[in-house]
């Protein structure tokens, strides 16, 4: 009995040795989790800050497009806005011309009816006044037109260039 006793002090003690080896320090541990998650997890963040980088650099890069095309598109708007505005002014300048001219003619009429010495010449002087005006107003509306349209094209030709230019950019 007292050999049983050795026997199974000894096999714990046998037992305990590789158990001892087992236990790892805290140094050790710290080492084994490092490598096992922390390496994937640090890398993993490099990745999504990279990737974050990237994302706000094309983002910077797109506000200064959409910047760019917006301060373009309001130069066109500009510049079709004050060509319609002179358009304007000058289409007014050629009405009231035009106006003026009319109503010289009117008055020169008027004064030429009282010189007609018969009835025959004031109809002569009628029909000659009467197709002089209608000479003189298809002129007037050939006129118009044509300033109407030099207008029209003038204002709206910075637009039509951005939007086309900015089509351009997107496709």
């Amino acid at each position: 009995m007292a050999s049983s006793p050795k026997k199974s002090a000894a096999a714990p003690a046998a037992a305990d040795e590789p158990a001892a080896a087992a236990i790892e320090t805290p140094t050790e541990i710290a080492a084994e989790i490092s490598e096992t998650f922390v390496a994937p997890v640090t890398e993993m963040q490099d990745s999504v800050r990279a990737a974050l980088e990237k994302g706000v650099s094309d983002s910077r890069a797109a506000l200064a497009r959409a910047k760019t095309s917006a301060d373009e598109a309001v130069n066109a708007f500009e510049t079709s806005f004050n060509a319609a505005r002179d358009g304007v002014i000058a289409i007014n300048a050629k009405a009231f011309a035009a106006f003026r001219a009319n109503a010289e003619a009117n008055f020169d009429f008027v004064n030429a009816s009282f010189a007609a010495r018969s009835l025959s010449d004031f109809v002569a002087l009628q029909n000659e006044f009467a197709r002089k005006r209608v000479e003189a107003i298809a002129e007037q509306a050939k006129e118009f037109g044509a300033l109407a349209q030099k207008v029209a094209r003038d204002a709206f030709e910075p637009i039509r260039e951005q939007a086309a230019k900015s089509f351009r950019h997107v496709g």
